[in-house]
């Protein structure tokens, strides 16, 4: 990935200034989101101090399994990404679209409209500074312009930390979107610990960030601490033990659509929709009325929905897609295939948080290679009749293009 460091090259900060930072964010009227240690696990939530980040902790990740361990050092981002991605704030689960009232001579509408908090993202990890700016693409672009995600959008500033520990369940390298930060970034940090030792080599991405860092002391970076730095980020690529096929996603998931896996994760697949919520870039919804018992006041919210609930595509007469079968087909068919053609890129960034939050342990990076392995057997077509209904555009792209049923 291409590194957005401004001129004036890298320069090093040391953790004892962190509080600093934390108070210069809150000094400019920041709301500062980070994570914390949180009901044995790292969770995202606003700091009340520096000294709310996670030091000395870091998690185990494997697939439907997440545990919290003390670390022998003090890093605070010393961790993977835990249950939370920051879409939570941008894209609240549950938002007020409008409420309407009773009047003598009708009724009288309300568009919920409160000034949006600016706020600070202290932690973004690069897998989800992508994934917000490909939220940014879906909701906040062309008809969503001026939407709430946008005002919320508008004010973030965002400090990224780079990988150098990738946990077990995670494949940023293969997609393109780690484990260094890219564009995007106010600031980046690349956390240095060692014995006696705890600093931050940073990069300054926008003029705001380097207005922001000019409040805290820091000094040049020297070549061999910059290297450092860097050599710790490039090899957090190849301790990776997962990866995607990224260059031949599409075309695999545009022909697999009668793959006899289907069947197989199915027979797995409980339609929870714990991956969609985890995922930092789903973004389904569906709208809920509601009024008070007088019929005076009714209000309109909107609230996350899932792919996999069996009501997301229903019509008269019953849902498009009745099966398990059919509702991981669609998500992953979209989330890998079809997102190019709406979005220009694939809705996964390599963060494996539904790897790990799948109740069953459902590994989508087996499933491609599952899915790859099954087409390039030789012989007739691949076995597994579509199912009566939607045709295969439908079936693969769906409801998703507008996010809502």
């Amino acid at each position: 990935m291409e590194k957005a460091t401004m001129p004036g090259g890298a320069l090093l900060m040391d953790a004892a200034v962190l509080p600093q930072l934390h108070s210069a964010l809150r000094s400019a009227g920041y709301r500062v989101i980070g994570p914390t240690v949180r009901d044995d696990a790292i969770i995202l939530c606003e700091l009340e101090s520096a000294g709310d980040l996670p030091f000395g902790w870091g998690v185990e990740l494997a697939p439907g399994g997440y545990r919290l361990r003390q670390r022998t050092d003090s890093a605070a981002f010393g961790h993977s990404a835990g249950p939370q991605s920051w879409k939570q704030f941008l894209h609240p689960p549950r938002e007020k679209v409008w409420s309407a009232r009773r009047v003598d001579d009708g009724f009288e509408a309300d568009a919920a409209g409160e000034p949006a908090p600016r706020l600070a993202f202290f932690g973004v990890r690069p897998c989800d500074l992508r994934a917000i700016q490909i939220q940014d693409r879906v909701l906040g672009r062309g008809s969503h312009a001026g939407s709430p995600y946008s005002n919320r959008r508008g004010g973030v500033f965002i400090i990224a930390v780079n990988c150098t520990e990738p946990g077990a369940t995670c494949f940023c390298a293969s997609m393109g979107s780690g484990p260094q930060a890219g564009s995007g970034y106010d600031l980046s940090l690349t956390e240095l610990v060692s014995e006696g030792a705890h600093s931050f080599l940073v990069d300054v991405g926008s003029p705001a960030g380097a207005e922001m860092l000019a409040s805290v002391p820091t000094a040049a970076a020297d070549d061999s601490m910059a290297g450092q730095a860097r050599s710790a980020v490039a090899d957090a690529a190849g301790m990776m033990t997962r990866s995607m096929p990224a260059d031949v996603l599409h075309d695999l998931m545009a022909h697999s659509d009668n793959a006899a896996r289907w069947d197989d994760v199915a027979s797995r697949c409980l339609s929870c929709g714990n991956c969609t919520m985890a995922c930092p870039t789903c973004f389904c919804t569906t709208v809920e009325d509601v009024t008070d018992l007088s019929g005076d006041h009714a209000e309109r919210w909107q609230t996350w929905d899932s792919c996999f609930d069996l009501d997301f595509s229903y019509i008269h007469g019953g849902p498009v897609r009745s099966s398990p079968r059919s509702r991981y087909r669609q998500w992953l068919t979209h989330k890998l295939g079809t997102w190019h053609e709406q979005f220009g890129s694939s809705g996964c960034v390599g963060c494996g948080r539904c790897i790990v939050w799948c109740p069953v342990g459902i590994d989508l990076t087996e499933e491609v290679a599952a899915l790859q392995a099954e087409a390039q057997q030789p012989g007739p077509p691949l076995a597994g009749a579509p199912e009566a209904g939607p045709s295969q555009a439908q079936a693969a792209g769906g409801d998703a293009g507008s996010g809502q049923r």
